[in-house]
């Protein structure tokens, strides 16, 4: 390799670079994007088999809501995808009852909600036929109650685990995606 040029050769190393460097950029930002890819797991824990598999995004959010079993009226839980957690945003219940908040307590136009800003890797519910649990997603309800007993309620990155035994709670829309190994 000779050392002197007419700067040919510099300038093609900097293009070299320059077009390196588009590539990685690229790369990094595909890397980006799949890396926003979740999957919210609900396990039955009786079985240990995925009972719910959906595929959420980050900043998607999710609601557990049931029925207050002594007051009998609905009650939210709001919860945010951040990464693999969910961190609770609010709760909102339309009447007071043993177990929901009583500090920090304001109107909204269905009854009242409490702010929240823990954070979950992992909810345990116990579903029953007199709270009704159901999960809502993307405006998709999802009954929990035929889980065989408690289930857990995570968040995992990637697609979907193809192959996964689902249970009787999966709905067909989200079989379906379960199956082609993502949404």
């Amino acid at each position: 390799m000779s050392e002197s040029n007419d700067g040919e050769g510099s300038r093609l190393t900097r293009r070299h670079l320059l077009a390196g460097g588009a590539v990685v950029a690229a790369g990094a930002t595909a890397v980006a994007v799949a890396g926003d890819e979740y999957h919210l797991v609900v396990t039955d824990l009786a079985s240990g088999d995925p009972f719910l598999e959906l595929a959420v995004s980050e900043g998607d959010g999710v609601v557990l809501a049931y029925t207050h079993s002594v007051e009998k009226t609905p009650v939210r839980d709001v919860y945010v995808v951040e990464g693999e957690a969910l961190r609770m945003e609010r709760t909102e219940f339309s009447s007071f009852g043993a177990g929901l908040p009583t500090d920090g307590v304001y109107r909204i136009e269905d009854g009242y909600a409490v702010d929240s800003d823990e954070r979950f890797t992992e909810l345990t519910v116990a579903p029953s036929d007199v709270a009704g649990h159901e999960l809502v997603v993307d405006g998709e309800r999802h009954d929990l109650t035929d889980a065989e007993g408690s289930v857990a309620i995570t968040v995992e990155a990637g697609s979907f685990l193809s192959g996964a035994s689902l249970g009787a709670g999966m709905s067909s829309s989200a079989t379906d995606r379960a199956g082609s190994g993502g949404p």
